[in-house]
Parts: structure tokens; sequence; C-alpha cells
């Protein structure tokens, strides 16, 4: 039901699985399992997977903190890498480009961090016209409570909260568990 003509097809993304973005990471190793569970599923279905890593003054690009975590399954040579430096993974990349080559209407994001990149990057493919499934055991955040936030479970649920109940017309948000995730076309 996505806006945007002719793209039928469905994308998993996975948004910035890096060491120093999950290292200190509520749930961090349940989280990657089910991306890993995720990425598995996608292949077996030929759903295009896209990687998403972010670099920053934190996280300089080709260091340690910057690499995917090892526990993740091995991105393959034919899978989109997207390199971005804003929270948006569509802002300033080439994410954009890939999905409309691959006739992609429809997300399936993963990733982290819940309150920063997953928000950003949900909220940036929603105005862009695209359908867009939060797999809600699969996102992820540190907890940043001693700057004020709720801890890192609440600010999971409150992610997975408010965007099951995003609408715009003809699109399509939703909040799944990694066991009911479909990459079919939504009916």
């Amino acid at each position: 039901m996505t806006t945007l003509p002719d793209r039928p097809n469905t994308a998993l993304l996975v948004i910035d699985v890096q060491n120093g973005v999950v290292a200190g990471a509520h749930d961090r190793d349940g989280v990657i399992a089910n991306i890993n569970t995720l990425v598995g599923k996608a292949r077996a279905e030929d759903v295009p997977v896209v990687w998403v890593q972010h670099s920053d003054d934190e996280i300089e690009r080709d260091s340690e903190p910057w690499q995917y975590v090892p526990e993740l399954a091995d991105r393959r040579a034919a899978e989109p890498l997207v390199h971005k430096i804003y929270g948006d993974s569509f802002e300033d990349t080439t994410l954009e480009a890939l999905l409309a080559e691959r006739g992609v209407g429809r997300l399936v994001v993963t990733g982290a961090q819940s309150d920063g990149c997953i928000r950003a990057t949900l909220h940036g493919a929603f105005v862009r016209g695209y359908d867009v499934t939060l797999v809600g055991d699969a996102h992820t955040t540190q907890d940043l409570s001693r700057y004020g936030a709720p801890p890192p479970d609440q600010v999971i649920a409150h992610t997975n909260l408010y965007w099951q109940w995003q609408s715009a017309p003809g699109r399509r948000a939703g909040v799944v568990g990694t066991a009911d995730v479909s990459f079919a076309e939504a009916s």
C-alpha cells in the first residue's frame, strides 16, 4: 500500500549494529540473535538485506568501534552497504536510490539506537512514502538515563508503542516481533 508507485518489494534494514553503537545496549545479545534470524529468513526468501553503517567524530570510519559486531551474520557482497553520518539513514546517502533500483516500497527495520537512528529512519522512510514495519524485539539502545532519558527497556517499549499507531494516507506503519515478521506484501 506504499505511496511509491511500482514498488511492491520489501527490504530488511540492519541499522548500525556496530561495536561502538551496541557495546552497552539493552538485551544486546538477544537483539543481535533476532536480527540474525531475520537476515537468514530474508535471504531464504530472496528479500534484499540492506546494511547501514554510521560514522561520526566518536565512531570513526574503519575503526574498531565502527565495525559490525562479530556475532552478526556477515554481509554478503551482493547486499548493499549504506554509509551514513546522520541519524536518518536516508539523509545524504544512497539508500533511496538502492531501494528504488530494487522496487522496494516496504521496509522492515532493525538495529540501533531505538531513540536515535531507528526513530529517525522510521520517520524518514514514512514521510518519503514507504510502508515501515519496526521489529519490536530487534532494536535496542544504550542506557542514557544519566542524561534524563528513561531506562532503555522503557525507551524501546515507548518506540514500539508509538510506532504501532502511526498512520498517514496510503502508508502503513506497524510493529511485530521477530517470529511474526512476514516479508510478503501486507494486505
